[in-house]
């Protein structure tokens, strides 16, 4: 008996060996998976997810729902082994999320600003969509730029060759169509008159033969009201088009959602065009999991979203906000979309 036991403790050993070693031993792996969604007509901790104050609110109801990507770091052999055969997760390199040159914190950080920066967006953009006044000001002048003693910092730009800009792309647009060169006209409101500005181009660097003004345009709201995001704990910049769905539906009639579960992703600019995302795969399972019947898929997600898409899921191809809206307006009156 005691040989016998001998024996099988000898040959345990090796296992438990292995056993300890697996659990001990951090691979150089992330598991990405469905992280929480939230919607964002809704409340979080007793806030709401957006919040307008100022002036009156149209009701809603159903969800326009942001989703998320979980990122499960400091793995074990054995835990990211399960987490692959668990077939809603997947394994990337950790240095994809967290470069060896920066630290946990600044990747944070980055995830933070890059947020502001869409909640920021997401406003100009349904602003913009529902014509309530924005301004495009002037943050900044070159110094040894084309506009330098022509243009001010402070000045709100009006139009460009008399044609309106409402938007920094615009602007950005009207001038690249303009050759190096080119005297351009630049309507500005300044210390409350309207001026007609002239400023002769330069080049732009590596813009290949474009127009240059060499001027930061930014965006601020002109409304008496204000639009407050509180998802203090969600980074990155992908809920853009559903925080701007979200301010429209709490800003005009009707109801976007029309009472049903829409989920959706992208990011989104302030003149409303909508961007691709990572993890597309898991956001879907997030969505459906949580009870969406409807995803709003950016178009350059669509291939993969389509590989991926969970049984009574619907997906909806969505190029721009203008896209998105009338999209959902066409599903709330019994019709049709544009599908992935």
């Amino acid at each position: 008996m005691n040989r016998r036991i001998v024996t099988l403790v000898a040959a345990l050993v090796p296992v438990l060996a292995l056993l300890l070693f697996g659990m001990s031993v951090t691979v150089p792996f992330v598991a990405l998976g469905p992280g929480p969604t939230f919607n964002t007509l809704g409340e979080v901790d007793g806030k709401q997810v957006v919040e307008i104050k100022g002036t009156e609110v149209d009701p809603t109801s159903g969800n326009l729902n942001m989703t998320t990507v979980s990122v499960r770091d400091g793995l074990n052999i054995f835990e990211a082994f399960g987490y692959w055969l668990s077939g809603r997760h997947g394994l990337v390199p950790r240095e994809e999320v967290y470069p060896a040159e920066k630290t946990r914190d600044q990747v944070k950080e980055e995830n933070t600003q890059e947020m502001q920066q869409s909640e920021s967006s997401a406003e100009l953009a349904a602003l913009n969509y529902l014509n309530l006044p924005v301004a495009v000001e002037v943050s900044d002048v070159s110094a040894d730029g084309p506009a330098a003693g022509a243009l001010r910092e402070g000045d709100q730009l009006l139009t460009v060759n008399g044609e309106p800009v409402r938007t920094v792309g615009e602007v950005q647009k009207a001038v690249a169509a303009l050759s190096p060169g080119t005297v351009v006209q630049i309507g500005v409101r300044r210390d409350g008159q309207d001026l007609t500005v002239p400023v002769t181009l330069g080049e732009r660097p590596g813009g290949h033969g474009a127009g240059y003004l060499g001027i930061t345009p930014t965006e601020n709201p002109e409304v008496p009201f204000t639009v407050d995001f509180n998802l203090a704990e969600v980074g990155g910049p992908s809920a853009g088009l559903m925080f701007t769905l979200a301010v429209i539906d709490k800003l005009s009639p009707g109801e976007l959602s029309g009472g049903e579960f829409v989920a959706g992703t992208g990011t989104i600019d302030s003149g409303g065009a909508v961007g691709p995302i990572g993890g597309i795969q898991y956001k879907l399972i997030a969505a459906r999991d949580a009870g969406a019947t409807t995803f709003l898929v950016p178009a350059r997600n669509c291939d993969e979203a389509r590989q991926r898409t969970p049984d009574g899921l619907r997906l909806v191809k969505v190029e721009n906000l203008d896209g998105a809206v009338e999209a959902l307006d066409s599903l709330n009156a019994g019709g049709e979309a544009p599908a992935c």
